[in-house]
């Protein structure tokens, strides 16, 4: 940003006047090999020539928005061809690497105002166009265009590239010589003529199902269910590649080579450079974490498993050095550590060869604390998770007693919860059942009927032994939850329409029963960890944001007022999109060999998309959906909570309500009258190709908002921008800090829970190292947790380019309106309250779920990361907000 400052400077009003008939512009360009991995020191005025002159380079031509030309079918005149002129300044920078080049303007007044710019590239390379900024504009003044755009040689574009003003117009007020501009541009942007395979230049956004996670025509093993556009399998709608069809089924499309990760996006949706040094960096560093680790296994005495929680422990930075592991002291002699740390982008840990140290067990080990008196392993941490750990979007108040079930009865049989009035009534501080219910004091995290339908296929899997779990949980006066009772379940062995075998297990703390009772949380955690993955992290952020970012590009222009508002909340979303489509949740893929529904989990979230509901997204409607908030009038949030101390729900309540404030200040300002929504026909036909395409699948449901009025588009942006931002960062960032140590939260659990007799309860009679070693091979492997644990950490970064909410890639030039920046100020003011909030009731200790036994500060939801003297931060923060879903 110094340079738009420094720009503004060099060409701002006081300077001498222009010279009639001209217009002086300055022009804000990257290189491409600027922006390359690894190039980050080449200087812009290597190869200048390439961009420089009058037969090469850039061109630009000024488009009048007031003066039509007749012979063009009444188009705002075009003026003549301007090119780059000498540089007003060049940066060498690892941040920016940008450089501003003087742009000279042949127009006069009876051209009237420009209102956008034609652009081509006559050189080889793209060049990526920030800014064009025009000075001393006759009966205007200052005119920019943001582009934040790849430009590519002109040959590969059926028309010129086209970048309007900053400034606002609904399609009824868009000047006239403008209009046939907007409408072939969004024209082009739709591609609806255009078939693919999409190339590298092109800017297509269409739909396409998730049918390119398999590949059949590697065997049975290998193919998976085509996901969206059926009633068996829905699911959100994803951008268009295509790529071929597989031989062996048209329905199918062809997958990339695993570890080419060019996956076609529109191109101005791929990372930016920072951006993707930091992914390839980050995944380097995982390569180094994950693989070399793994190596040492082979001459373990327990392959693929660890020995103790030690071991373990060993994985992190101030952890004991792992024994057994020979091959790594190896490449640690060979191998320089700096030269692994250079390896790395900054914002890494200091030692390449271990993990950082995750939040949930920080202070414990800087205590040295013996293992087993970890924080993580009380009763206390284990409930608050719930409320705020990475989860906390799951528990729900109990309304009846025993928990019934939703599975159908005659299919599956008799579901009802098997814990008893017997199981709880002494743990209920004096309270009957009833009581409790009536008090609002009983709540539960209910996985039974998620994966019931599923575990008998799922435990066929090797190296699974999955039970569907119910934790129930009393709410205690100080704010706490304290867990009651845990049952776990499996299908009936005579068929699953017998219902299911459950065993109901209660808290003990002293001798095998204490040991079984830490099993059993073990065993709700795996359910939890799953779902979180599967179903609140991926589906309902990452899968359902995506077909809305495909419409806005479709149907709104660039200088619509919503796509002003939602744009900056897709940023990098189909791109982390289609990385994950080639990496994470394919076949095969570290998804499905790092959480236990394997190849079954992406049909999963089908069955879940089915009774998707866009306004349950709301988080005030969640929360009173899950019970754990009733309306309330009185409450600026519509709503009162019946867990005070539920700090996602307090954070995002105060977060909604800032982006809910923001949302209707900006509308207003563009539609004074309900009528102004029903008349702007660009928003009508987004909102109906989002019902009937993006989210086709659920076309039929009744739900869906009619975006007749101004409130149903300011509570349908507010979602959106919730979704996109907090929802994700509440269900993102704390991957690692709360389950980078996987006993905490393992996604895997791989032995029955020991019975009388067996091998695995007399280990239990033997004393704490037996113990150990009986709950670490229950739950996830060796090989797995290194794998989910490397990921989880790249996937838990904040990049060095994040944009922040109350932030934008342009401050100030996004728009022209005053009135729209003064509304954003004021939402900016807003956060940095909630900010000082956040900080204060951390540090009280009345809110004892704020910190919990292990000492974290909930942050996730505190809104930037920005430090005192204004830096970023970046890495492993375990704070903040992005606006978009950008890893």
């Amino acid at each position: 940003m110094l340079l738009h400052g420094l720009v503004d400077r060099l060409t701002g009003k006081n300077k001498e006047a222009w010279n009639e008939g001209r217009i002086r512009g300055t022009a804000v360009v990257v290189k491409k090999d600027v922006l390359g991995f690894g190039h980050f020191n080449a200087s812009l005025l290597d190869g200048i020539h390439y961009i420089l002159g009058q037969e090469e380079g850039l061109a630009f031509r000024l488009v009048s928005a007031t003066a039509a030309d007749a012979g063009n079918g009444g188009k705002g005149k075009v003026g003549k061809a301007a090119h780059l002129e000498e540089a007003v300044v060049t940066l060498k920078s690892k941040t920016d690497g940008e450089a501003v080049y003087r742009v000279n303007f042949e127009w006069d007044e009876s051209q009237g105002i420009p209102g956008a710019v034609l652009v081509k590239n006559y050189q080889t390379e793209e060049v990526f166009l920030k800014t064009l900024t025009l000075e001393g504009v006759p009966g205007k003044g200052t005119v920019v265009f943001v582009a934040n755009s790849w430009v590519y040689n002109y040959k590969l574009y059926s028309q010129d590239r086209i970048f309007f003003a900053n400034d606002t117009y609904l399609p009824s007020k868009m000047p006239a010589p403008l209009v046939p501009y907007r409408q072939d541009e969004l024209k082009v942007l739709r591609g609806d003529d255009n078939a693919g395979p999409y190339k590298e230049h092109d800017r297509v956004y269409r739909y396409d199902y998730y049918n390119d996670l398999g590949e059949p025509d590697k065997g049975e093993d290998h193919a998976r269910p085509v996901l969206g556009g059926s009633q068996e399998h829905p699911y959100p709608r994803r951008a268009r590649t295509g790529r071929d069809k597989t031989v062996t089924d048209k329905n199918s499309e062809s997958r990339l080579f695993l570890l080419n990760l060019n996956i076609y996006v529109p191109r101005d949706e791929r990372f930016g450079h920072l951006k993707m040094s930091d992914f390839l960096g980050y995944s380097l560093k995982a390569i180094i974490e994950a693989v070399l680790p793994t190596i040492g296994t082979f001459i373990d005495d327990t392959p693929k498993e660890f020995d103790s929680f030690e071991d373990i422990l060993g994985l992190y930075e101030l952890g004991p050095e792992a024994p057994n592991n020979p091959v790594i002291e190896e490449i640690r002699k060979k191998i320089p550590s700096e030269f692994l740390r250079s390896l790395l982008p900054n914002g890494s840990h200091d030692h390449p060869l271990k993990m950082p140290l995750p939040n949930i067990i920080k202070s414990d080990v800087l205590k040295k604390a013996p293992e087993h008196k970890f924080g993580w392993r009380t009763d206390e941490e284990f409930a608050r998770e719930m409320l705020a750990g990475v989860n906390p979007v799951m528990i729900r108040r109990l309304t009846e007693f025993p928990a019934k079930s939703t599975l159908d009865p005659s299919q599956y049989g008799d579901h009802t919860s098997k814990i008893t009035a017997a199981h709880i009534q002494h743990n209920l501080e004096g309270l009957t059942v009833q009581n409790a219910l009536r008090n609002n004091k009983l709540f539960i995290l209910d996985h039974h009927d998620h994966f019931m339908p599923y575990l008998d296929r799922i435990n066929k899997l090797e190296g699974n032994f999955i039970y569907a779990s119910r934790t129930l949980l009393f709410l205690k006066d100080d704010g706490t939850l304290k867990p009651l009772a845990i049952e776990l379940s499996l299908p009936h062995p005579d068929g699953q329409q017998h219902g299911a075998v459950s065993k109901v297990y209660t808290p003990a703390h002293t001798g095998v029963q204490g040991h079984i009772w830490q099993l059993a949380k073990a065993y709700a955690c795996v359910n939890d960890s799953a779902w979180h993955q599967l179903i609140s992290h991926w589906l309902n952020t990452h899968a359902v944001i995506e077909p809305f970012a495909i419409a806005t590009n479709r149907q709104l222009s660039v200088v619509h007022p919503v796509h002003k508002l939602l744009s900056p909340h897709y940023r990098d979303t189909m791109n982390i999109n289609a990385l994950a489509r080639q990496t994470l949740i394919n076949a095969g893929g570290i998804f499905e060999l790092t959480v236990f529904p394997g190849k079954y989990a992406l049909g999963m979230s089908s069955d879940v998309y089915k009774s998707w509901n866009f306004n349950e997204q709301a988080l005030p409607a969640d929360l009173v959906k899950r019970g754990v908030a009733v309306p309330d009038q009185s409450s600026p949030y519509g709503i009162r909570l019946l867990i005070k101390d539920y700090p996602y729900a307090v954070d995002g309540l105060v977060i909604w309500w800032a982006i809910e404030r923001w949302v209707k200040e900006y509308l207003d300002i563009y539609y004074p009258s309900d009528a102004e929504i029903r008349r702007d026909e660009e928003l009508q036909k987004w909102w109906k190709e989002v019902r009937e395409e993006a989210h086709g699948d659920l076309k039929d449901r009744h739900w869906w908002p009619k975006m007749d009025t101004v409130q149903d588009l300011a509570r349908t942006c507010t979602t959106i921008i919730w979704v996109a931002s907090a929802l994700h960062a509440a269900v993102n960032f704390g991957q690692y800090p709360y389950a980078g140590y996987l006993p905490n939260r393992p996604t895997v659990s791989r032995r029955p829970m020991p019975e009388p007799g067996s091998k695995e309860y007399a280990q239990l009679e033997r004393g704490q190292e037996e113990v150990d070693k009986v709950f670490i091979r229950t739950i996830t492997s060796q090989f797995q947790t290194i794998l989910g644990v490397s990921l989880i950490e790249i996937l838990s970064k904040h990049a060095s380019d994040e944009v922040y909410l109350g932030q934008r890639d342009e401050p100030e030039r996004w728009t022209s309106d005053a009135r729209a920046l003064d509304a954003f100020k004021r939402f900016g003011s807003r956060l940095v309250e909630i900010e000082n909030r956040i900080k204060t009731m951390n540090d009280d200790t009345t809110f004892k779920n704020r910190k919990g036994p292990v000492d974290m500060p909930y942050m996730l939801l505190y809104p930037n990361t920005s430090d005192a003297d204004g830096t970023k931060g970046v890495g492993l923060t375990a704070m903040g907000i992005p606006n978009s879903i950008s890893i």
